[in-house]
């Protein structure tokens, strides 16, 4: 089945996912959402990832982190749509939720949370919100 919007399938899968209590969750990859899983791992929303390949398609598997109150990750909204696109500069990169969520920016220096963004002074297109 062709999606016409692969980061917004990638959000709700892990939100599906984060709300029925699984450990894991299993994503068709690409570079762009591997990426992203680097993020989430980085920021210590999720436990890891792999990548799998079964009979020539590659598989990302998230495995969700989760404390007292349920899961790590407790929303993610996605920005910037096929349809409106949401570029932003430097000096106005937004802050999710004063700075306890991060902004996730495509970047001409790759994939970057708001606050290396705003260390790197580069603006780009904001893709979602994760808090």
């Amino acid at each position: 089945m062709s999606v016409t919007d692969p980061i917004a399938d990638y959000l709700t899968r892990i939100r599906n996912a984060a709300k029925a209590k699984h450990k894991k969750v299993d994503i068709p990859s690409t570079n762009l959402k591997v990426e992203l899983s680097k993020l989430l791992l980085d920021n210590d929303y999720i436990q890891h990832y792999t990548v799998h390949e079964e009979s020539g398609k590659k598989t990302l598997r998230i495995f969700l982190k989760y404390d007292d109150f349920g899961c790590v990750i407790r929303g993610l909204e996605r920005v910037s749509r096929p349809g409106i696109r949401n570029y932003t500069g430097s000096k106005d990169l937004p802050r999710v939720l004063n700075g306890l969520g991060m902004a996730v920016i495509s970047t001409s220096k790759g994939i970057l949370t708001e606050k290396q963004a705003r260390k790197m002074n580069v603006g780009g297109e904001v893709l979602c919100y994760i808090w």
